[in-house]
Formats: C-alpha cells, structure tokens, sequence
C-alpha cells in the first residue's frame, strides 16, 4: 500500500509543514491578498515567516513538487467550492497506480487506492495516518477511508477520486482564501516517543493525537501564551502568530489579550 521511493522522495520535503488557517487570517489582517497565492508567493511566506497554508495551498504546492519531478499527479476534492471543502491530491506512479496524497489532513505518508493491484489490502493499517489505522475502501469512482482510533471509536472520509480540472480547483481554492472562518485552525505532524503525532490547535484548545489515545494540552487564557505555544509546535514567526491570533480574536469571542 506504500508508494514508490520516487513519490516518497517528494512527500518527504513536507514532513515539517502544518496544515493551518493562520497565515490566511494574517494575510487578511495585512489587509492582503485574498485569492489563491501561487508557489512563488507561498515559498517566499515559508523562508520569511516559517509558514505554509490551508489544504489548498499545501495541495497546490505539492502538485507543483511532483510536476517538478517528472510524476504525473492531478487534484481532488470534496465539496468545493462550499466552505467545507477539503482539497488533496493524487500522484500516478509508472506503472499507473494511483495513490492519495493529503498533506490537508496531515497524512503520514501515500496511500494506494487501487482495489485491483496485487499490493491492496482492506486490512487495518498503522503508520499512514498519526494516531490511528486506516483503511481504504475503494468504490466506482471515490474510495472510502476509516479512521480506527486507540479507544475503539472510528471516522470514515469519502474522497473523489476523479481529477477536477485546474480551473475549477482554482476557482475553488480562490473561494476559500476569500472566507476566514472564526475558529482558528492548525494542524502539524510531531515526533512522540517511537511515533510521529498528530498536534493541533483548534478553536482555542490544543492536544495531542497518538496511538495511544489522546494527549490534552493545559488551557491557556492569553493571546501570548498561545503565541509562546504555537511557535514550539510550529516554528512559526511570532509576530505573524500574534497578528494572526488577533485578527480570529476580533472575529469572535475568544481569550483576552
């Protein structure tokens, strides 16, 4: 269910990056740019501050890592285009096999997809996903991932796995990072004893996913100290942390400053 070295090479220049809403509501609080940024852009914000973006930016960055390395990838998404959406991407090795790139969710690693190859399995699997198995259902033209948690609990996530055509994931993509939603969002893969963890901070409370269950962070009550917490887990510019933060604070009742 692995990929090829060839695709991992590129995934791998991903490992550190988080999945976030913060560099969106910062841009906003600069009064800047609220379309879709190019790679250009995002990379100069990735040196300069230490950041990365929502799903469709690491989706769109990504796409752009396997074009440079010669493998053929396309988008997919779900509900675009609705404020919901999730966007991801899907990379073809050389003998045609298709396999589920999601830095959005922060994946692990690919996964295939092809119920038909000789490598597919249904069987739960750990080390794709930080803190729980997985398992890949495919069906017609979507698949379907379970999510099984330590506690015995379980999720499940439709994916598309049709390409959507650039000008509509674009046009999706341009949606989104015109909408701030209120509740600030960041997600990032951390080493954890033997593992790699999932972390994230969303809607003022932050904690740890792993296969052990669930780590609660303390509750913090001051826009500093979640600045002071973010930047630990993230490596993310301080004063863009802040300003961040600030703009989500005057978008809805959040911790005093």
């Amino acid at each position: 269910m692995k990929a090829s070295e060839e695709i991992m090479a590129v995934w791998r220049k991903f490992d550190g990056f988080p999945m976030e809403t913060l560099t969106k509501a910062w841009l906003y609080s600069k009064r800047g740019n609220r379309k879709q940024r190019d790679v250009e852009t995002m990379k100069q914000h990735r040196e300069e501050f230490g950041v990365t973006g929502n799903c469709f930016d690491l989706a769109i960055w990504l796409l752009d890592a396997f074009k440079e390395a010669g493998i053929k990838t396309y988008p997919i998404g779900s509900e675009l285009g609705t404020g919901d959406d999730h966007a991801a991407v899907m990379a073809v090795d050389r003998i045609g096999r298709r396999f589920l790139c999601d830095l959005g969710d922060q994946w692990l690693q690919p996964i295939l997809i092809d119920g038909d190859d000789e490598a597919y399995t249904d069987e739960k699997l750990a080390g794709f996903f930080p803190g729980a198995e997985v398992q890949v259902l495919p069906e017609n033209n979507h698949f379907q991932v379970v999510y099984h948690r330590p506690n015995g609990k379980f999720s499940t996530q439709v994916y598309s796995s049709l390409p959507v055509p650039m000008e509509e994931f674009l046009a999706a993509a341009n949606f989104s990072q015109s909408h701030v939603y209120p509740k600030p969002l960041l997600e990032v893969r951390l080493p954890w004893g033997n593992e790699i963890a999932h972390w994230e901070f969303d809607d003022w409370k932050s904690f740890l996913s792993t296969s052990h269950g669930l780590v609660e962070d303390p509750p913090l009550e001051t826009i500093d100290e979640w600045v002071a917490r973010i930047h630990e887990k993230s490596g993310y510019d301080k004063t863009l942390l802040k300003e961040s933060l600030e703009y989500f604070k005057g978008l809805s009742k959040s911790p005093s400053s």
